[in-house]
């Protein structure tokens, strides 16, 4: 394991935005020396039922940083997301930087293009996005280094990114009283997930943390920042020196349980490709497949 102590001073400016309809929380992470910043899990609206998306989200983020006159360097994907599309590209063409996500999606789109009959002309080489991370990469923000930590378990693809005194989790860890993301999708692993956690649990203690979902357990306030040493006192899932086998157990029979999230089959399929939706027909009209008996 890296020592990450020494990098801790370094104390990123961090603004979040939470997506009601998803649950999810994308941030704008700002250098303090610069005006340099990166998007964190941004989100595409959707409305399935009608098939419509939207920008309302994104929009958001992209007002943010030029009412602050921010140079955005950076789209992160902390995974390839079932749960919500991203809107990456859409911010992308309005303000620059390059989207970045673990080279193991790949694999995720070797797994989903099979499901999703993508046929032989995909490539499933990751060309879509700008840039592929594998564990201990580094890349900048500003004057600031990220280092990023492969973290699979949720997702092969799943990266925490570390700079300065904060990380940004994905779905591996949630807030103490949510415990930890599902292990049961194509390509998951809750024996992974565990050791994966506990990589980010031997980060400092001081260490923030910010989550990409939280839906308020017990009817609590939503939140999305917490500390090493709040999960490793604290969370519900692997606090308190909870054993692998334990964690195993318990996380393959709750995830026996849960339904598929709503927006998985749109998300896969959208964010396996960097975000970009599916090229128009000869009508000029864009679809989504659904395939059946296959999730």
């Amino acid at each position: 394991m890296r020592d990450f102590a020494s990098e801790t001073s370094v104390k990123p400016e961090i603004t979040a935005f939470f997506d009601e309809d998803t649950n999810t929380i994308s941030y704008v992470v700002k250098d303090p020396a610069s005006n340099a910043c990166a998007v964190i899990d941004s989100v595409m609206d959707m409305d399935y039922a009608a098939g419509r998306i939207a920008y309302a989200h994104a929009d958001r983020i992209i007002d943010h940083i030029r009412r602050n006159d921010l140079k955005l360097e950076w789209l992160i994907e902390t995974h390839a997301h079932a749960d919500h599309l991203s809107a990456a590209p859409y911010i992308q063409e309005k303000l620059g930087g390059k989207i970045g996500i673990g080279e193991n999606i790949k694999v995720v789109q070797e797994v989903f293009g099979k499901i999703f009959n993508e046929g032989t002309q995909w490539k499933r080489d990751g060309s879509e996005f700008d840039a592929l991370f594998r564990d201990a990469d580094t890349y900048r923000i500003g004057t600031m280094q990220v280092r990023v930590m492969h973290t699979p378990g949720h997702t092969p693809a799943c990266m925490t990114h570390v700079v300065g005194d904060a990380a940004f989790v994905g779905d591996t860890l949630f807030m103490p009283d949510g415990g930890s993301a599902r292990a049961d999708f194509p390509g998951g692993d809750a024996g992974q997930l565990y050791d994966s956690i506990q990589k980010i649990l031997a980060l400092p203690d001081e260490t923030r943390l910010f989550m990409c979902h939280d839906y308020g357990p017990n009817g609590r306030d939503i939140q999305w920042e917490t500390t090493v040493a709040e999960e490793k006192a604290h969370n519900i899932h692997v606090g308190g020196g909870k054993t692998r086998e334990e964690f195993i157990r318990f996380r393959t029979e709750r995830d026996a349980q849960l339904d598929m999230p709503r927006l998985i089959i749109p998300s896969i399929q959208v964010n396996m490709k960097a975000g970009h939706l599916p090229e128009p027909d000869d009508s000029g009209t864009r679809m989504l497949k659904v395939p059946l008996n296959r999730l």
